[in-house]
């Protein structure tokens, strides 16, 4: 988990699980706290009637009455007092006794209250009725529950045995609210605000980072140059901080940046100047080797007969030739190579090519598809497989051979041209294509420097793909953009 939303978002769902478990154990607290409370009432409502109704049949234990017990005051009040005695120990409780004549209205006989409430009426005296009268159905206690969110009333009823027909004890306690329910219930709402506050902050915070991050990446996918643009601060103290770091790096490339485009100026132009040298210094040797010949035979052939004034002027002419042949080459270098593509069957350049250079000293083959449509300038291919073949046939030894292998894949056209000479030789293969490097004594050097310059010209290049050596010839690989017609 990399990105700051997704630990963000974790940090937030953490939150919102921690306020959900403690507002689930508060609340669970707050429920099993009231149900211990209800849980104790019940038990003094039962353990009240139980007194009752030991407390009756002990007083009326050989007692036989002589009147209807309700016309009976004193009665009534022995009975009330035994009713106040049973609740003492019960606070904040009330109970009576009732007795039900089969047809006849419920009769209340006492009613204690250790709460000093007034005896039931309305509502409240008719759940008391009700459960007597089926406490004294059953002959078993029944108890009941009734109240509101504020307080709760817990009835035990229980039949009195005895003399008296119909009797029925009760007790009621009562039990509010626990305090403190409106404190956790705000508690709870706070906690909750208070969650979603944070989640209010938190995605307000990844938008806000996400909206500069999306803008400092488009300021640096706009750069151009390879130079990183100077940045806008945020507002945000950290993210500046990274703008404010990035601005400096800006800076400091920018200034790398024309450091080295002023030293590559300065090398590019010193390669110039040496280029240059190395180029006026061959052109000089080759010029001036042939001039001297031709002064030497000369000078022999003002001091000689008709016959050597004649050799004289043949050495003389083939010289000239020879200067001919470097002033072509050099022109070559310098002019202009503009390609013009056009659809050709490469097969058939390539066979061309080689029937213009096949001589009896050395086999010259041609191996390629028997058509090999592109589209390409023949007369640059030309020119720089003459090239290229010219070099290989003169390192190639009597009864050698010279092959021209050719193959096209993914729009380009790679051809090698192999011989059976002895390879290039060590101190030659790092400077091989440079102006007036050769190996012979008779060339020029110019040879592959102009292949390799017509093959760049085509938007291809000119590579030594294997140097040979050891009985193997050497391997040069031209590779020229051929798309398909």
């Amino acid at each position: 988990m990399k990105s700051l939303r997704a630990r963000l978002f974790l940090v937030w769902a953490l939150a919102l699980a921690s306020a959900c478990v403690v507002g689930f154990l508060l609340s669970q607290l707050y429920r099993q706290s009231a149900d211990a409370q209800l849980a104790r009432a019940a038990a003094a409502a039962a353990h009240g009637c139980e007194r009752i109704a030991d407390s009756f049949a002990y007083y009326t234990t050989g007692w036989t009455p002589h009147q209807p017990a309700a016309e009976d005051a004193s009665l009534r009040s022995d009975l009330t007092a035994l009713v106040a005695l049973a609740l003492a120990g019960t606070p904040g409780a009330d109970g009576g006794i009732y007795q039900t004549d089969s047809g006849a209205e419920p009769v209340s006989l006492a009613y204690a209250s250790t709460g000093h409430r007034p005896e039931p009426i309305g509502e409240e005296l008719e759940q008391v009725v009700a459960l007597n009268e089926a406490s004294d159905r059953s002959g078993e206690p029944e108890a009941d529950r009734a109240g509101t969110a504020a307080r709760t009333t817990l009835l035990q009823a229980c039949p009195l045995r005895g003399p008296l027909p119909g009797v029925t004890g009760w007790v009621s306690v009562r039990v509010s609210a626990i305090a403190g329910s409106s404190d956790l219930q705000a508690g709870v709402a706070v906690l909750l605000a208070l969650v979603l506050v944070l989640a209010g902050s938190l995605g307000w915070l990844v938008l806000t980072w996400g909206r500069h991050v999306r803008r400092i990446e488009t300021a640096l996918a706009a750069a151009d140059g390879g130079e990183l643009p100077p940045l806008p601060l945020t507002g945000e103290a950290e993210l500046d901080r990274i703008v404010a770091a990035l601005n400096t790096a800006g800076a400091r490339l920018a200034a790398a940046h024309r450091h080295s485009d002023e030293l590559s100026a300065r090398v590019a132009a010193s390669e110039r100047l040496a280029a240059l040298g190395r180029v006026a210094a061959g052109v000089a040797h080759e010029i001036r080797n042939p001039i001297a010949a031709m002064r030497l035979r000369a000078e022999n052939a003002l001091a000689g007969d008709e016959a050597r004034r004649r050799t004289a002027l043949d050495a003389i002419l083939q010289q000239i030739g020879r200067l001919d042949r470097l002033i072509g080459e050099l022109l070559t270098m310098t002019q202009r190579k503009t390609p013009r593509p056009e659809p050709v069957d490469v097969a058939t350049v390539l066979e061309g090519v080689a029937a213009d250079h096949r001589q009896d000293r050395v086999t010259l083959c041609v191996r390629a598809p028997p058509t090999l449509p592109g589209r390409l300038d023949p007369a640059l291919l030309r020119r720089t497989l003459d090239a290229l073949i010219d070099n290989a046939l003169r390192h190639t030894p009597d009864g050698g051979k010279v092959t021209l292998r050719a193959a096209w894949a993914d729009s380009i056209l790679r051809v090698d041209i192999a011989d059976s000479g002895p390879g290039i030789p060590p101190d030659l293969r790092t400077t091989l294509f440079e102006p007036f490097v050769t190996g012979r004594a008779e060339g020029t050097g110019l040879g592959l420097a102009i292949a390799r310059e017509l093959a760049e010209a085509q938007g291809g290049r000119l590579t030594l793909a294997q140097a040979g050596g050891d009985g193997s010839g050497a391997v040069f690989r031209v590779e020229v953009p051929c798309p398909a017609c």
